[in-house]
């Protein structure tokens, strides 16, 4: 068993339904796609949509719109939440 396998890390560990791990489905730019983040990382993706007065969805788009060419989304939400949104 390898470090990534007990340490929880990459896709595996999602799909295996690592606990903590939600997994939420998006439309973005007309295409069906799933995020698998954290608990915690939802709960202020949330209260930052809340604040901004839109809905996840919306934050999740907009993320989305933003991030780096390459970069995975659920990496770029989580960045998202530590920074505030910024």
């Amino acid at each position: 068993m390898g470090s990534d396998a007990r340490a929880g890390g990459g896709a595996s560990a999602a799909r295996a339904g690592w606990p903590g791990l939600q997994k939420r489905s998006f439309s973005l730019s007309g295409h069906r796609t799933s995020v698998a983040l954290e608990t915690e990382f939802w709960t202020v993706l949330a209260a930052l949509a809340d604040k901004d007065g839109v809905a996840l969805s919306v934050l999740v788009g907009r993320v989305d719109a933003v991030r780096v060419p390459g970069q995975p989304l659920a990496s770029a939400l989580r960045l998202a939440a530590l920074l505030g949104g910024k």
